[in-house]
């Protein structure tokens, strides 16, 4: 395999779309801005290419090494089951997936380009966020994942990267490279993607269950980033001795918050997943009207 640039430059011609440049990468894809050369329209593709398994070759297409076959195609159909849930979620608060097509011996997904700021970006820029600012997004976001789990998937890597922030506060949930398709009767799975900080106790246990309290644990950890600007420690390291300092706890926060959002981020972010709030609806709720409102 001769090995060359691994992202697309711009100027490449994807099915009928036009590369305007390199957005970002992960373990799994590259993300790239380009236009419909039908309708000139921004969109957003998602280009499948594990770099632990792949090169790409000098014609652009994606090389995949010969003992890492059969985990490019199981991680293929991951990205296609992404593709799938994406183009039947429609929410307003989710990203809009628009096709999904082949090429260059891979898979690519198409989305809605949307303006705005990746959540992480925006408050390493502007710092704490005010309670303003939280009631303006997180409700939202909360509804959106609501909306999610009653269709029986679990999006499993909600953290700031992963959630965009549009002009007037209107956020959007991206990236679903994590889903999780589960049953109330059959929940055990173990996670492939874990963002420390942000990924529960659960996900990182062979045989544990995961639920939609695997979601509001990553809610409650990236609200709370957004509060205090600091990311808590890794899960695995809270379950052997766990040093994070509630939130209402911290005269500082209290001062600058109403108590039912931070006792709700405080109890979102329990590690013992059975003494979280256990819906998406149990987190909004008492973020709205306290933990001891019934």
């Amino acid at each position: 395999m001769t090995e060359i640039n691994q992202k697309l430059e711009a100027g490449v011609v994807l099915d009928h779309y036009v590369v305007n440049g390199f957005l970002g990468s992960g373990g799994f894809s590259n993300v790239y801005r380009a236009q419909s050369m039908l309708d000139e329209d921004c969109v957003v593709i998602k280009e499948y290419m594990p770099r632990k398994m792949t090169v790409r070759a000098e014609n652009g297409n994606i090389q995949i090494r010969n003992e890492k076959k059969d985990s490019f195609e199981r991680g293929k159909q991951l990205f296609l089951l992404e593709a799938k849930i994406l183009a039947d979620m429609k929410h307003e608060n989710i990203v809009e997936a628009l096709s999904c097509f082949h090429a260059n011996n891979t898979v690519y997904l198409v989305m809605r380009y949307e303006r705005g700021e990746n959540l992480g970006a925006y408050v390493r820029k502007h710092g704490h966020l005010s309670e303003k600012f939280v009631d303006t997004v997180f409700p939202l976001v909360i509804q959106a994942l609501s909306e999610v789990h009653h269709k029986g998937v679990l999006h499993l890597d909600i953290k700031p990267e992963n959630i965009h922030i549009r002009p007037g506060g209107r956020p959007i949930i991206l990236d679903f490279g994590a889903v999780h398709l589960f049953k109330k009767e059959q929940t055990a799975f173990y996670g492939r993607v874990l963002s420390k900080g942000f990924s529960a106790i659960e996900q990182y246990q062979k045989g544990s269950h995961l639920g939609p309290w695997s979601d509001v644990y990553a809610l409650g950890a990236t609200m709370r980033y957004c509060i205090d600007g600091k990311h808590i420690p890794d899960a695995k390291k809270r379950a052997v001795s766990d040093n994070v300092k509630p939130l209402m706890e911290m005269s500082s926060i209290k001062k600058k918050y109403r108590h039912a959002l931070l006792e709700a981020i405080d109890w979102a972010i329990t590690v013992d997943p059975a003494k979280r709030p256990q819906t998406a609806e149990d987190l909004l709720t008492a973020m709205k009207c306290g933990l001891h409102s019934g």
